[in-house]
């Protein structure tokens, strides 16, 4: 008799059972519901979070039917009714489709339910079905929204940690010589190095963060207060961050390598808590499992030199909560975990005080696009490469982010790694040795590593199993800009300085070679240092132990002589008289991370977001250390009075740029960046920057080739912050070539997307421009960057050189606009005018005030949106201490005290604010100089015609002619109105009409910062040919007239009038520049274009 094939029921009836014992083996919730009920039908089996469609043996198919796919549709249906009814959220629920034969997982990814491809029952998919559902049956699921709800800032077992941390530290950094202090300087030290640190705690910054810091039951009077805040704030941070690690790593490997349980952490007595948490900041418990180096005695361990009752009861409460979560979800989900701490960090610290910071986290869909610019066959899924050529880039090509920070590129580029090795069937222990020797890191904020490493670890969790050895994760603190040099003291010429807050350590350059040339060599030195210090060895023996397993290069000079060894003694000396006083800590460790830019080779591809600190907000140390890496790249302003008040300011990612390229970027490798958009649109430090020229000994010159730029300053890609972002695609070696690629990215209209969406999401709700750029001078290929459509920028050539006129700034009150800035209150019988100042939005806050003044001085000013297209009109005065003929060295002091005591007396009243402006040319020079003097004042400052724009934050020209007022000449407002001093009336309506054509106004738009605070400055008359009016010529004439109508026009309303008068400036513009009407149709709609009033055309073919 011929045997039937098994049913779906009996199917169950052997499944279901397994599975009961399997969940009782794990400590999970057995079989929830069998034929479960709900509103959208039937389920075979729910297990807590997890449903499971059984089908009769042989029904499921790979190559899916119709019985397969309602198979599919039966376990959406079912995940959707279970989230309804049991108030789950679905994306925090799975399913899957079983026949015996072939499973079917269905998942909540992008916003939709979405099934894999059918896989074979084995092994691996049994062992991922069992992993799926012990996550799914039990604890608390370890996602960020979870952890924000038990450990925010609001929670009390979060400010119970918080107060005991901050008593603690505060009774620690009493004893200036203990090991706490110093722990807290070195930490500060960094932190100030990689944030945006001018003010950071202070000024107008400090009160946000007072609000902020209440919701933790805390109250900050002061920067220094606020500043112990943020250490007591990480330390927290990281805490979680390692007892998560701990966690994870307990749950995972735990029960196969017999290490510590976390679990036993919660009931251990107060010295055994203690004694873990030791072995745990030292790093010991995450040796136990084979990883070296994830802790390292970090700055943040310095609460158990300051233990008492009140933290570890806090902390106990900590542990409880934690040890309810099942790190399973990272397996379960890893497009939502894959950054779990930075989503963490964003709950904890509010983005208002990130961005007063200068902290801003890169969207995994920005470094996605960045990813697939650098490298298109690796991470471009559409790519069709061939296996041979992918499998040798998945194990060959080496990453790194220099300035890494959580870890968003590292590990997006592993997940990708990961994907490709289980597609080309890789080794799982040689892809776990390609990831760790090829994925690198660097940072300079201590909490960055830490949680970049733990990032890093959590993302190859699942290879741990087959690693051949211990491994170091290859995240280290150091800085990619200031990598360690050699000394230039006479006893310091052949050893790398190495400042700390205990002393500056000298390590003998025999160590690394030339140019850290031996990275081994180095390791195993500082792996002998640490070992040597631990054990407490004498350093003679310590110096044998180097000798005989460093193996140093013999020889003189460079090699391993007397000096190296005097210096190599001195070293560990210093190291070992530190930790005789129970203050060595982590110097050993730093030394080792500190130097990982020297010893970790070069690299295929560097990719990141480097960070965007201005120059000036940088610590005063740090800026004079990097001050000749500056003039050593050539990246620097110049001109006189603009390297004082220069139109574009200094970026620290410039410099990183050139120095990784430099040192760490191999021959025809490649750098991609997310970077300041101003580097490409700036004068003064801008062009150093566009040289692309990397300075090399003997006057010669590696150049760089910019194979691309993304222009997304419309997107405001970082959580709604108005950063000028931009993705920059480098290659080292070969020249650039004009015109390179320039895609400028806009939203589409109505459509939305958030700093969370997926690449494609973004990419369906913008709109790109496929736009060329080139230099606006083509012959000088540093002046700023020109871009637009082909046939726009060939139109837009013909108007481009010198123009007959000059531009300049408006007057500079150095940032003291609420002393200068009045508005009058009443003319008095005797003449004086009473006037108050205006404090409001002021960058340096005063007083108000109400005093009456001589009304000699106050001169009608220009001020924010006073200025309009066709139309400027003052709304306020300045004090000019200033005349014609004093220019820019104002009135003499006894001379106004005589003349003008009233005006005298109210400046006086603010001396301390004056003589505290920042501006460096005046701090040298205010010792012989009448305290109120303002910048950028001369005798065309008192011109009676001006034609002036608005610049800082436009979007087009919008130009204006502004004659005197009551007798006086106007004044503007310095980056806000650039001017042109003119002397008669129908000059400047003639000039006018050039700015605000359509021809000015997109040869302006396409090589300034749209938008930005250096849009049409003063120096766009460098590059814009505008012929000196000349009333013999008609068509000059003719400008004149109908600018004139147009002010007319726009003071009436007349919209129509003024259109047909724009219209005919056109039409004259193209006579006066040579243009044809079909070049002026080109830019006319190139205009629209990037005004976002029709959709782009298709990208031109040359």
């Amino acid at each position: 008799m011929r045997r039937s094939k098994p049913s779906e029921a009996d199917f169950r009836r052997v499944i279901d059972p397994l599975l009961d014992d399997f969940c009782a083996q794990i400590g999970a919730n057995p079989l929830a519901h069998a034929e479960y009920t709900l509103a959208t039908g039937r389920a075979d089996a729910v297990f807590n979070r997890m449903v499971i469609e059984y089908e009769r043996p042989g029904v499921l198919k790979k190559i899916p039917d119709a019985a397969t796919r309602h198979s599919i549709q039966q376990v959406k249906d079912y995940l959707e009714g279970l989230a309804k009814k049991e108030r789950h959220r679905i994306e925090r629920l799975a399913g899957v489709a079983f026949d015996g034969h072939l499973f079917i997982f269905v998942r909540y990814v992008n916003r939709r339910l979405t099934e894999e491809t059918p896989v074979d029952v084995n092994l691996h998919s049994l062992e991922r079905f069992l992993t799926w559902l012990a996550g799914l049956s039990s604890g608390i699921a370890l996602t960020s929204e979870n952890l924000n709800r038990d450990f925010a800032i609001e929670q009390l077992r979060t400010q119970n940690i918080l107060r005991g941390l901050f008593q603690a530290l505060s009774s620690a950094l009493v004893q200036q010589d203990g090991l706490v202090p110093k722990l807290f300087e070195q930490w500060r030290l960094f932190f100030s190095e990689a944030i945006d640190y001018s003010e950071a705690f202070g000024g107008r910054k400090l009160e946000p963060l007072k609000k902020w810091v209440r919701k933790a039951g805390f109250e900050i009077t002061s920067p220094a207060e606020a500043e112990r805040f943020f250490f007591v704030l990480h330390t927290y941070f990281a805490l979680l961050v390692k007892l998560l690690a701990w966690l994870a790593l307990s749950r995972h490997l735990g029960v196969k390598l017999g290490t510590p349980s976390f679990a036993d952490l919660t009931t251990a007595d107060s010295e055994t808590l203690r004694r873990h948490l030791q072995e745990m900041e030292s790093g010991g418990i995450f040796r136990a499992y084979g990883i070296l180096n994830l802790l390292e005695g970090d700055f943040f361990a310095w609460y158990l030199y300051a233990w008492n009752d009140t933290i570890e009861a806090a902390l106990r409460e900590i542990l409880k909560r934690l040890d309810e979560y099942d790190p399973t979800t990272l397996t379960l989900l890893p497009e939502e975990t894959r950054d779990l701490f930075k989503k963490l960090y964003h709950y904890l610290l509010p983005r208002e005080i990130r961005h007063n910071l200068g902290e801003y986290y890169t969207p995994d869909w920005l470094a996605r696009r960045l990813l697939a610019q650098v490298d298109g066959d690796l991470f471009d899924p559409r790519r069709q490469v061939l296996e041979a050529g992918l499998r040798q880039k998945v194990l060959r090509t080496r990453f790194l982010d220099p300035a890494c920070g959580s870890g968003t590129f590292p590990i997006l580029i592993i997940a990708r790694m990961l994907e490709l090795g289980r597609t080309l069937l890789v080794q799982e222990s040689e892809l776990l040795e390609s990831i760790l020797r090829n994925v690198v890191g660097f940072d300079l904020n201590p909490l960055a590593v830490l949680t970049a490493r733990v990032n890093y670890l959590l993302a190859i969790a699942d290879l741990l199993e087959q690693r051949r050895g211990d491994i170091t994760i290859p995240v280290y603190l150091a800085d990619s800009v200031r990598t360690p040099t050699l000394g230039e003291e006479l006893f310091s010429h052949d050893a790398y300085e190495f400042p700390t807050a205990v002393g500056t350590f000298l390590v003998p350059a025999a160590l690394l070679g030339r140019s850290g040339a031996a990275p081994l060599r180095f390791d195993r030195f500082c792996g002998l240092l640490e070992e040597s210090l631990r054990a407490g060895l004498e350093a003679d023996s310590f110096i044998k132990r180097v000798e005989h397993g460093v193996s140093p290069s013999s020889g003189s000079g460079w090699g391993w002589d007397d000096r190296a060894v005097s210096l190599a003694r001195d070293l560990y000396e210093q190291m070992l008289d530190l930790q005789r006083r129970g203050m060595n800590g982590l110097w050993a460790r730093l030394l080792k991370n500190n130097f990982a830019p020297l010893s970790v080779g070069q690299f295929d591809y560097i990719v990141g977001n480097p960070p965007w600190v201005n120059w000036e907000h940088l610590p005063d140390g740090y800026r004079r250390s990097i001050a000749p890496l500056w003039a050593r790249y050539g990246i620097y302003e110049t001109e006189g009075l603009r390297t004082i008040l220069g139109p574009s300011k200094k970026d620290i990612c410039m410099l990183m740029t050139f120095t990784v390229a430099d040192s760490l970027l191999k021959e025809q490798g490649k750098l991609g960046f997310v970077i300041n958009q101003s580097v490409f649109k700036t004068s003064g430090a801008g062009q150093g920057f566009r040289r692309l020229n990397i300075p090399q000994a003997e006057g010669k010159a590696t150049p760089l080739r910019v194979v691309h730029v993304d222009d997304m300053v419309s997107l405001n890609p970082f959580e709604g912050a108005s950063n000028r972002t931009a993705v920059m695609v480098l290659e080292k070696g070969k020249p650039t070539r004009y015109p390179v690629a320039y895609t400028l990215w806009r939203k589409t209209k109505g459509a939305r997307f958030t700093y969370d969406s997926t690449l494609d999401e973004v990419q369906a709700a913008t709109k790109r421009l496929h736009f060329k750029a080139e230099p606006v001078d083509p012959n000088d290929p540093t002046s700023p960057w020109l871009t637009g459509r082909p046939r726009a920028l060939k139109a837009i050539r013909k108007l481009l050189g010198g123009s007959d006129y000059e531009a300049h700034e408006g007057v500079n009150t150095g940032g003291a606009n609420a002393v200068y800035w009045v508005e009058p209150v009443l003319k008095r019988p005797d003449g004086l005018v009473v006037v108050r100042n205006l404090t409001e939005g002021a960058k340096i806050q005063v007083d108000e005030v109400t005093e009456p003044l001589e009304p000699d001085l106050l001169y009608p000013l220009l001020r924010g949106r006073d200025v309009q297209r066709w139309r400027a009109e003052p709304s306020a005065f300045i004090i000019m201490a200033h005349t014609q003929q004093t220019k820019w060295n104002a009135i003499a002091e006894h001379e106004l005290q005589a003349c003008f005591p009233r005006t005298y007396g109210y400046l006086n009243r603010f001396r301390d604010t004056l003589l505290g402006r920042r501006s460096g040319w005046y701090q040298k020079a205010k010792e012989r100089l009448p305290f109120y003097i303002m910048f950028a004042v001369s005798d065309y400052t008192f011109a009676p015609w001006k034609v002036v724009w608005l610049g800082f934050g436009a979007t087009e020209m919008k130009a204006a002619v502004v004659g005197l007022v009551d007798g006086k000449p106007v004044m503007t407002n310095q980056a806000m109105h650039p001017f042109v001093p003119l002397g008669k009336k129908d000059e400047a309506y003639y000039l006018c009409a050039c700015l605000n054509s359509s021809v000015v106004n997109l040869a302006v738009v396409s090589h300034t910062q749209l938008g930005g605070k250096s849009f049409a400055q003063s120096n766009i008359l460098e590059h814009i040919r505008i012929p000196r009016y000349n009333p013999q010529d008609a068509v000059h004439r003719r400008l004149a007239e109908l600018s004139q109508a147009a002010h007319q026009a726009t003071q009436s309303e007349d919209a129509a009038e003024l259109a047909r008068l724009e219209a005919e400036i056109d039409r004259q513009a193209t006579q006066l520049w040579g243009l044809s009407e079909d070049e002026l149709r080109e830019i006319q709609q190139s205009l629209r274009e990037l005004a976002g009033e029709e959709q782009p055309q298709a990208e031109e073919k040359e």
